[in-house]
């Protein structure tokens, strides 16, 4: 997550490398955009405040560079700011926004331009929602809407290597990263999470397409492949950082856990002992935690510890897998 003092870190020192950078004369961009668009993307314009109806627009979704379609900001960070200009609390990604110090107008502020064609997007200010407490104040002109048929949904059920190793098999799923939620201190490290004293847990956040697989089928399997009935502990791992939790995003998540839970206390001799809880925000772990069990399989935690749990999800959900659809339709032909 990125904080203000990145931000004056990356306008005073340099800014984070770009995936790609595209490059365009002023008459191409004039082909391109419309008037408006070009008046505030490349000439460092302005809209006028509560202009567009974007402001009031909370709906699912991803903002993108109206210049080149850089994916820029996730509508789950967007807030209401109150300033008339739509405004976010973080980027999709930390290398989209570059960021320069604007002298202009006898202030001095920081400049938000899209990192990968220059496009002059607004300002960023230290005056945000926490736990950034970031305002990037954009220009509506200068971004378009997409659609997306993504949602996210946080669990934790011991440690993330298992966890992540288990949704990444899931049809519909296209991104599990591991990280940290529900502590007190922002940016945790994975040593500062294993002290149990900064009260994360280790938690995947999983990107899924609900047309594909349901938030409630996420949850049985997140039940089916660890055990919610021991407190703040997973097998051999134990501490406040391996509990069961769900971190619900709003309240139809939240209505949703709780029926699950009811649905399945059945099945245990032990009561169900999963926190479910608001999520206050995803910190993504260390870059070595990602995707780890496809990078060491053949480590010894994997065989003992992930090798039983992807064996018993692909006895009690082998129609969910990856893969699972077409060979159902393959035995039909």
């Amino acid at each position: 997550m990125l904080k203000w003092i990145d931000v004056i870190r990356f306008a005073s020192t340099g800014n984070p490398v770009p995936e790609k950078k595209i490059v365009k004369t002023d008459d191409e961009w004039r082909e391109l955009l419309t008037s408006e668009e070009f008046m505030v993307a490349r000439r460092k314009g302005t809209e006028r405040a509560h202009s567009s109806e974007m402001c009031s627009l909370f709906e699912p979704g991803k903002y993108a560079c109206v210049c080149c379609g850089t994916l820029l900001f996730d509508a789950n960070e967007k807030f209401d700011s109150v300033t008339g200009w739509p405004s976010f609390n973080q980027p999709i990604a930390d290398q989209v926004i570059a960021y320069n110090k604007d002298t202009s107008h006898g202030m001095v502020r920081v400049e938000a331009v899209c990192n990968t064609c220059g496009a002059h997007l607004g300002h960023v200010f230290p005056d945000g929602p926490k736990p950034s407490g970031l305002r990037y104040c954009m220009n509506a002109v200068t971004m378009k809407k997409v659609e997306s048929n993504e949602n996210k949904a946080t669990f934790g059920g011991g440690c993330f290597w298992c966890t992540e190793a288990i949704f990444g098999q899931l049809e519909g799923v296209t991104k599990v990263e591991s990280g940290y939620s529900g502590g007190k201190i922002a940016n945790p490290t994975y040593r500062e999470v294993c002290s149990g004293l900064t009260g994360h847990a280790e938690v995947v956040e999983v990107t899924y397409n609900p047309r594909k697989i349901t938030y409630a089928d996420l949850l049985r399997i997140h039940f089916g492949t660890h055990n919610p009935t021991t407190h703040n502990r997973q097998g051999a791992d134990a501490g406040t950082q391996y509990r069961s939790v769900i971190f619900y995003r709003n309240e139809a998540e939240k209505s949703t856990a709780l029926e699950v839970i009811s649905e399945l206390q059945a099945v245990y001799d032990e009561p169900i002992v999963t926190e479910v809880a608001p999520l206050d925000y995803f910190y993504r772990a260390e870059g070595y935690h990602q995707n780890y069990y496809a990078n060491n399989s053949q480590e010894g935690y994997c065989q003992v510890v992930i090798d039983p749990k992807l064996r018993k999800l692909r006895e009690l959900f082998k129609s969910k897998l990856k893969g699972a659809q077409e060979k159902r339709t393959d035995g039909e032909l």
